[in-house]
């Protein structure tokens, strides 16, 4: 095995399930912090915890290769004043939580990876966002981004190397956006959304999984990194990608007011599918990291195929 510990707190959901899938085969034991407990499977088992109180979870940290916090509620909901709460007290609270245990353990985790957002950066039309001249956003879910890498960054770990992962939209075959929009497609209203011109910056899960691996074996990388495909399109012509490889000849476009009556009716925010997410992965291409998956076709082909 080449790794002892990974642990991954809030590691139930989607982006969990697939980091504990890779990393079975190469951790001797990896555990995930949940507030459910769950049966034991090969090497990965459940801890409980909170994410607000120190507890026996703790001794789990020590000495592990790789730490990585996936809490957060999903941002997929309405802007309520409740939503807006919960949403913001997910993140900051366990993130805070974890900053202060690993300060004071003798053997914390090597690494941190904090998973956050790459919707931090503005709407962006007119230039792609890196890591060094990216500019920030505004709005409430810019803030939540703010806010959460401000927890993350507020405890000096001398002994743990920390990396905020700012993450795009996540392609997989399970739970991720693609069978959303995947079935769109299926039903023939797989055409843009809005204009069609918002960027979209995507990633494919196994990529997102090699990513962390990478940061983990190169102990000279630290700070924000970008977790995004190199090649990032617009939403047209991702629609039409899924369209082609799924052999659907047409598919109906949805314009902006047909987007905000639905989105009231389903419960979430135009937002998530207007906003124009051109973002690049700078950092991690310098560092000499190639992405298995660099445009939408291979990466949609690839789960279709799976």
């Amino acid at each position: 095995m080449k790794y002892k510990k990974i642990v991954l707190a809030g590691g139930n959901g989607y982006l969990g399930r697939v980091l504990a899938d890779y990393y079975k085969d190469k951790a001797a034991e990896i555990v995930i912090l949940s507030r459910h407990e769950k049966q034991v499977e090969q090497n990965i088992r459940t801890v409980t915890w909170d994410g607000k109180t120190r507890g026996k979870w703790t001794a789990e940290l020590v000495n592990a290769d790789l730490l990585v916090n996936l809490c957060g509620k999903n941002v997929n909901c309405r802007y309520t004043e409740k939503n807006k709460a919960e949403i913001l007290a997910s993140r900051l609270q366990p993130t805070e939580l974890l900053g202060e245990v690993i300060r004071d353990l003798f053997e914390p985790p090597k690494l941190w990876i904090n998973v956050t957002s790459a919707t931090i950066y503005r709407h962006a039309d007119d230039r792609p966002q890196d890591e060094e001249t990216g500019e920030i956003g505004t709005g409430f879910s810019v803030d939540v981004c703010t806010r959460w890498e401000a927890a993350f960054n507020k405890y000096e770990t001398p002994k743990t190397r920390k990396v905020a992962l700012r993450m795009a939209i996540v392609l997989g075959r399970n739970d991720s956006a693609f069978p959303r929009l995947l079935n769109l497609v299926k039903l023939g209203m797989g055409g843009m959304q809005g204009n069609g011109r918002q960027y979209v910056s995507w990633v494919h899960e196994h990529d997102v999984a090699r990513s962390t691996e990478w940061l983990l074996d190169h102990p000279e990388m630290n700070g924000v990194f970008n977790c995004a495909a190199p090649v990032p399109l617009k939403n047209a012509d991702l629609m039409q990608v899924i369209r082609n490889a799924y052999g659907m000849p047409f598919g109906l476009p949805a314009p902006q007011w047909m987007l905000e009556a639905g989105a009231v009716l389903i419960g979430t925010e135009t937002e998530l599918i207007l906003k124009s997410r051109w973002v690049l992965p700078a950092r991690l291409l310098k560092s000499g990291f190639k992405f298995e998956y660099e445009t939408a076709a291979e990466a949609v082909m690839a789960i279709l195929n799976k």
